[in-house]
C-alpha cells in the first residue's frame, strides 16, 4: 500500500478532533455547514477551529447547494484552502463559484451505478479535485456521511484529468482493500472513524490513517 495515500477527516467539530487528525496524519480536515447534519458547524465555530488548525493541514469546506450570500459569509470569515461542493451544484456552478471566490473547489458525484459515472466526466472538466462518494439513497437526509459503500469495482481502471478521492463507507477494515481495488490515492471519511454522530474516535482516526497509508 502507498504510504503517499493522502487521507481527509470530514465533519470535524472540536479543536481536539483538529489535532487529532493532524497528529494521526491526515492532510486535510473537513467543517460541514449542513444544518441537517450531526458533524454541522456555524461560522464562528469553524473560524475558531481553521485559525487554530496546525500548519500544513488542509481546511475545506463541505456545502450543500449553497449560495453566494453564504459562501460570501463563509470565505470572509473561515480561513479556508478549498470548498467541496457536495449538492446538485451544476457544472456551471462549479465554475462559477471557483470564479468568484478564487478557492479550488471539489465536486462531490455519487455513484450508485455505471450509469452515475458520466457525471464524473463532466465534472472532471471544470472541477479542481472530484469526490467520488456512495449515491445517498432518496429517502437519506444527508448528502454523504450515510456510512454507505459502492461497488468499487466500477473504478477499476478508471483515471481522471484531475486528482480525486474516494469515499462512501470507508473504514479502518475497509480502506486499504478499496485503495488496493481502485488505485485511489486520496480517501475521505467521516462517519467511519466515529464512536457515536458526530463523535471521532481517537483510535479509528488513527487505525484509518495507518491502514490507508499502509
Amino acid at each position: 500500500m502507498p504510504d503517499d495515500t493522502s487521507v481527509k477527516i470530514c465533519g470535524l467539530r472540536t479543536a481536539q478532533e483538529v489535532a487529532l487528525v493532524a497528529a494521526a496524519g491526515a492532510a486535510y480536515c473537513g467543517f460541514t455547514f449542513f444544518e441537517k447534519s450531526p458533524r454541522s458547524v456555524n461560522l464562528a465555530q469553524a473560524r475558531a477551529l481553521a485559525i487554530d488548525a496546525p500548519p500544513g493541514l488542509a481546511k475545506v469546506a463541505l456545502t450543500v447547494n449553497a449560495d453566494d450570500a453564504f459562501l460570501d459569509a463563509l470565505t470572509a470569515q473561515v480561513p479556508l484552502d478549498m470548498l467541496q461542493l457536495h449538492g446538485h451544484e451544476t457544472p456551471e456552478r462549479v465554475l462559477a463559484v471557483k470564479a468568484r471566490y478564487g478557492l479550488p473547489v471539489m465536486k462531490a458525484v455519487g455513484v450508485a451505478d455505471r450509469d452515475d459515472l458520466a457525471a464524473l466526466d463532466s465534472y472532471n472538466k471544470v472541477a479542481d479535485q472530484i469526490l467520488v462518494d456512495a449515491k445517498p439513497p432518496k429517502t437519506a437526509d444527508l448528502p454523504g456521511g450515510n456510512g454507505l459503500t459502492f461497488d468499487w469495482r466500477l473504478l477499476v481502471g478508471r483515471r481522471w484529468p484531475v486528482p480525486w478521492m474516494l469515499a462512501g463507507g470507508l473504514t479502518p477494515h475497509n480502506v486499504a482493500e478499496a485503495i488496493a481495488m481502485t488505485g485511489a490515492k486520496q480517501v475521505d471519511v467521516a462517519s467511519g472513524v466515529e464512536s457515536a454522530p458526530g463523535v471521532k474516535d481517537p483510535q479509528r482516526v488513527q487505525g484509518f490513517v495507518t491502514a490507508a497509508r499502509g
